[in-house]
């Protein structure tokens, strides 16, 4: 739930707790091209099969709702065929003829299928993987070329797309706070915390080692308690995200926590990694302490950076890496 009345204060990479203007950002829109790369010495013969495989293909797509159709494949009686999940959508008519399905298996298009080798529907994206017809389907389930969701958690949002087509989303349309530099120091603020239950602050991202990074701040109940939690997603895949690291600090009056993970991959939903308690998590009497006063505002400090591990090939170990 997105809450109007909630101020977040920025400052980054040394600079005093102002606001904050957003970086100018050169973006070019990324178009998926769909021009897949074609071997100049084909001949003939190879664009018949080509032909012949898109053809049989077809023969294979529901025209219900047409996905791709794996076993049991039905078929009515006049041998059109549809998928297992939307026999039972069509109340087991079929939606060419109107004829009753029965339980009638398209075993001829089964075995077609088990003979085929398709490209990974995100080859477009750059995936070079041909896999068995059965195995295409897995495989693009973690496709490391596949879309990206959109990482904004104040609200459902449906865009997909590469990270730089993202990070141009949530800087023009979601309006997120955008900041370059590895280190950052925040002021959450919000009059009458004892009042919120399920509040999600302004996503802020960052751009250092040539990387996106999303950083987030909530409110929620957790069990019986109320509590504040902070963490950093990657704007990647999580084998990147293991190359980086950050801390994330909270304190007042000579009290402090402090946080040190690995930033996890924007793959996992929003509400994954919270639910996982993968961040810093305070609970809420901790941080009206952290906010002085009479404990009646949130007045929250978050301070961090992000640093990426270096391997030392000699030693054989990792050796921090910050960005100045």
């Amino acid at each position: 739930m997105e809450l109007d009345s909630i101020e977040c204060v920025s400052s980054s990479d040394g600079l005093d707790e102002e606001e904050i203007p957003h970086d100018n950002l050169h973006h070019h829109h990324h178009q998926f091209s769909s021009a897949k790369p074609h071997n100049a010495a084909a001949n003939n013969n190879g664009r018949g099969a080509g032909i012949i495989a898109t053809s049989v293909h077809e023969l294979l797509e529901c025209p219900v709702c047409t996905n791709s159709m794996y076993p049991p494949i039905h078929q009515c009686s006049n041998g059109h065929t549809l998928c297992s999940t939307c026999k039972t959508r069509v109340h087991n008519r079929c939606p060419t003829c109107r004829q009753e399905l029965g339980d009638i298996r398209c075993l001829a298009l089964e075995k077609v299928a088990e003979s085929l080798e398709l490209p990974c529907k995100f080859y477009n994206l750059g995936c070079p993987e041909i896999f068995p017809y059965y195995s295409k389907l897995k495989h693009e389930t973690v496709c490391n070329f596949r879309p990206y969701n959109c990482p904004y958690a104040g609200s459902e949002c449906s865009v997909v797309g590469d990270i730089p087509a993202l990070v141009a989303h949530l800087r023009d349309d979601h309006k997120v706070d955008m900041h370059t530099g590895c280190t950052f120091n925040h002021r959450y603020v919000k009059a009458n915390p004892r009042e919120v239950e399920n509040a999600t602050w302004m996503l802020t991202v960052f751009h250092c080692f040539g990387q996106y990074f999303c950083l987030h701040f909530e409110a929620f109940q957790l069990g019986m308690a109320p509590v504040y939690m902070a963490f950093l997603r990657f704007m990647g895949d999580e084998s990147e995200a293991r190359n980086y690291s950050y801390s994330l600090e909270v304190g007042a009056n000579g009290r402090k926590l402090i946080w040190e993970g690995t930033p996890r991959s924007v793959r996992d939903s929003h509400k994954k990694v919270r639910d996982s308690h993968d961040g810093l998590i305070i609970q809420r009497n901790m941080a009206l302490f952290f906010s002085g006063g009479d404990r009646k505002e949130l007045k929250l400090r978050v301070t961090g950076r992000i640093w990426k591990e270096q391997q030392n090939p000699e030693a054989g170990v990792c050796i921090p890496n910050l960005c100045s």
